[in-house]
């Protein structure tokens, strides 16, 4: 990975409260593949190509198929992910593009039909999580590289 600043060595107390976020974020239940999404959704909208490059390999991995990672950026015309994803992604646009977009009760309460409330909360951490990977990346320079 090329870098402007190893931002890991210059700061290592504040990314390690970020890594920590990120072990409770694998904690809450919400299911592995789904987080990826996630990832990778909130990526594709902030243009963090360093993040997604690393987030569909991880989901890949995990067994996720390439029709559900070509398709995530057109999700809301795909019959391939379930109710409970679509809320799920949607929410992550909400919360990514909150200057713009905000989090309406009508979608909250759509939302509370798929996850209960301690979901919820942990899906908006999931989404804070990597928006901030997102620009700590973007600013530090990140690139994707070839894995």
């Amino acid at each position: 990975m090329d870098q402007r600043i190893d931002y890991y060595n210059v700061a290592p107390e504040a990314l390690k409260i970020m890594m920590e976020m990120e072990k409770y974020t694998k904690t809450t239940g919400i299911d592995r593949k789904l987080r990826e999404l996630i990832k990778i959704r909130a990526s594709q909208i902030n243009g963090c190509a360093y993040c997604i490059n690393m987030h569909t390999t991880d989901a890949r991995k995990m067994g996720e198929t390439e029709q559900r990672l070509y398709c995530i950026s057109a999700w809301r015309e795909c019959t391939f992910y379930t109710d409970a994803e679509k809320v799920a992604l949607e929410l992550t646009e909400y919360v990514t593009l909150i200057p713009t977009k905000r989090v309406p009760d009508e979608f909250y309460h759509r939302v509370r039909e798929h996850y209960d409330e301690r979901q919820y909360v942990n899906l908006v951490l999931i989404i804070n999580q990597i928006n901030s990977w997102n620009r700590i990346s973007i600013a530090m320079g990140n690139t994707a590289t070839e894995i």
